[in-house]
């Protein structure tokens, strides 16, 4: 894949328009990752009547615009944020406009990870008292970390090779475990008096990491499986632990509606809560967005992002 500018003609808004002016903006890896790279592509067209791929046509066509969320004023001054991608001169639909208020942008930006991982905490079942391991702490992995603590975990173990990753896990009051270093499967028994833990929410992405969650769930136990992987290569063993132990995969997506909780609980419900817990301070982005690189920079930068996912956690960019 290229990545590369787009020149897009300027205009004046239309109706129920309004032009933002950009102060910063962030990225979403996991997803962007599946765009660059194209493997999603390779499952076929994606047919919503009838809830499966397809072989013919493909999930998304290109060109695919990069970016997430972006923040930054009204021309008459509100503090806004929006999903969109990069771009230096936006025009949004004022209904997608979200006042910000006193929240600080790398919070907000919190809010489309936090909508996945509070859909994760939820369709997984965490309890008081509850042990947990979260798999995988990209931005998504480490929101999960921050509201299965305010949940009331007694204890949240946060699994990931990469080192910058698991230290601001353990800023946020998780027990970290280097997957790299030893059985993570069985150093989540070790650490629960071999009963394992009782959910493991999983975002990695990786086959082994969805195997140890086999090997460290205690008996009847919850995985709550949300990641956006390629194709799996022969290896994952379902005959092993996952056979006798009898734990629950479950597959969590919280934009996926009807949600699970339906008719009291949908995706926009789940995204005003994660709003309210980055207002109340519960989720918060200090340690997971990046320092931000200039908006110029960004395809220079972002092919580095690609090759080298573990050099960033959530880019943001500065207009």
């Amino acid at each position: 894949m290229q990545i590369e500018w787009i020149d897009v003609p300027d205009r004046e808004p239309m109706e129920n328009e309004v032009r933002v002016i950009p102060e910063f903006g962030v990225e979403k890896h996991g997803t962007m990752a599946a765009f660059i790279k194209g493997y999603a592509n390779e499952r076929g067209r994606w047919d919503s009547n009838h809830q499966v791929h397809m072989p013919e046509g493909v999930v998304w066509g290109y060109p695919v615009p990069l970016g997430n969320m972006q923040f930054g004023r009204t021309e008459t001054g509100r503090k806004v944020a929006w999903w969109g991608a990069f771009e230096a001169s936006p025009i949004v639909p004022a209904s997608s406009l979200r006042d910000m208020g006193a929240v600080d942008w790398r919070n907000a930006a919190m809010l489309d990870p936090g909508e996945f991982a509070l859909g994760a905490v939820r369709d997984g079942g965490v309890r008081l008292g509850d042990k947990i391991a979260v798999f995988g702490l990209g931005a998504i992995g480490l929101a999960a970390v921050q509201f299965a603590l305010a949940a009331g975990a007694s204890r949240v173990f946060a699994i990931d090779p990469i080192g910058p990753r698991r230290d601001v896990a353990s800023t946020f009051g998780a027990t970290v475990i280097d997957p790299t270093v030893g059985d993570a499967g069985m150093a989540l028994r070790e650490q629960t008096e071999m009963r394992g833990v009782d959910v493991a929410i999983d975002f990695s992405g990786s086959w082994r990491a969805l195997q140890s969650a086999f090997r460290g769930v205690g008996y009847g136990g919850t995985i709550a499986y949300g990641a956006f992987p390629a194709p799996f290569p022969a290896g994952l063993d379902l005959g092993g632990e996952a056979h006798m132990n009898r734990q629950k995969l479950i597959f969590t997506r919280a934009c996926s509606d009807p949600n699970p909780d339906y008719p009291r609980w949908s995706d926009a419900r789940i995204i005003e809560t994660a709003w309210g817990f980055i207002q109340n301070g519960v989720l918060i982005g200090e340690g997971v967005v990046d320092e931000p690189i200039p908006f110029k920079d960004l395809d220079r930068i972002y092919p580095e992002i690609a090759a080298h996912p573990e050099s960033h956690l959530k880019l943001s960019v500065r207009y």
